[in-house]
């Protein structure tokens, strides 16, 4: 079993710009790609685990977010050849979606843990000594139903209240971690 690192994209990763600017304008956060590749030469997996309601709403196809991906990435490895990226697992859906087709209650949706259990699967994660990251409680949420370790980045929309969700869960999830940059994350994930 592997050790991963799942990181959520807007607020984390990039600097998030709202809903229909986060797929036309990524700034990538000064530590995000010495951060990926120092994770990467510690022994970790690394994942990238987002939702995208750009698509249910419409404003960006699946095509479309996926060349944005191909993009970001490229930007990491520019930033740094190490910080590579394993598999980014994104959600479309959103309960009430402007497209019929992506209005579902599905798993993939955090703060449900899908895309954290998919990756589990298909890479043979060992969710107990991986870790998620991210800003919103949403996030935090996902990681802790995994089994994962959650470190709440201080950045994004880490105020922000819940998003729309059918998930029954402890409105007092705390994380384990809580950082102001992302570069600390340094000092907490061995």
């Amino acid at each position: 079993m592997r050790r991963a690192v799942f990181f959520d994209r807007d607020g984390v990763l990039t600097v998030d710009k709202g809903v229909e600017r986060n797929i036309r304008e990524m700034e990538l956060y000064p530590a995000a790609a010495d951060t990926i590749a120092f994770m990467r030469s510690s022994g970790f997996l690394i994942f990238v685990v987002t939702n995208q309601p750009v698509v249910a709403r419409g404003l960006v196809s699946e095509d479309d977010l996926r060349d944005h991906f191909r993009l970001f990435e490229r930007e990491l490895l520019l930033r740094n050849p190490d910080a590579v990226v394993d598999m980014i697992y994104y959600c479309p859906h959103h309960p009430s979606a402007n497209l019929e087709r992506y209005r579902v209650l599905c798993e993939c949706r955090k703060p449900k843990p899908g895309m954290l259990l998919r990756a589990a699967r298909e890479f043979g994660v060992d969710l107990a000594s991986s870790y998620m990251v991210g800003d919103r409680i949403t996030d935090i949420v996902a990681g802790a139903a995994a089994g994962c370790r959650t470190v709440q980045c201080l950045t994004g929309k880490h105020d922000d209240g819940l998003i729309e969700t059918d998930m029954v869960f402890d409105r007092n999830t705390e994380p384990d971690y809580r950082i102001v940059n992302l570069g600390e994350l340094k000092e907490i994930v061995r």
